[in-house]
């Protein structure tokens, strides 16, 4: 009995953490237009930002092909959430990315990016890194 109250304890935790699906949230599209198309564009072009900048940024469409065929999942959800572990944007000035804070309000997810440590995530930035995701060509 104690066992199965265990598991249920831990199955309710985990469910709290997930938090619930916020049905007022933004689409990921809608995420995508707001924060990254003014800059990488919708999958080709640049967007109209990007000539404005020193670094011009890359098509997020292109990140798989430029990877060797496989999508940078842990680089990508690094730079939405703004950890610099995977280095610098070379000539990159301060600033030059967006604050992906509003975002950080509503559910959270648990979250793994491919290094089997499922993190508790703002679930908005999940669904952007998967938009990103879905958009390779």
């Amino acid at each position: 009995m104690r066992a199965i109250l265990i598991c249920f304890g831990g199955a309710m935790g985990l469910a709290a953490c997930m938090g619930a699906v916020d049905l007022t949230a933004p689409s990921p599209a809608r995420d995508y237009a707001d924060y990254c198309a003014g800059c990488h564009g919708t999958g080709g072009d640049p967007g109209p930002i990007a000539q404005e900048l020193k670094l011009h940024p890359v098509s997020l469409a292109d990140l798989t092909m430029m990877n060797d065929g496989r999508f940078p999942e842990a680089r990508v959800m690094s730079k939405i959430v703004g950890h610099r572990e995977h280095g610098e944007m070379i000539g990159a000035q301060a600033g030059e990315m967006p604050s992906f804070e509003p975002m950080l309000d509503g559910p959270v997810v648990l979250y793994d990016s491919g290094d089997g440590i499922a993190t508790p995530t703002p679930a908005r930035l999940v669904r952007l890194m998967e938009y990103i995701k879905g958009m390779q060509q």
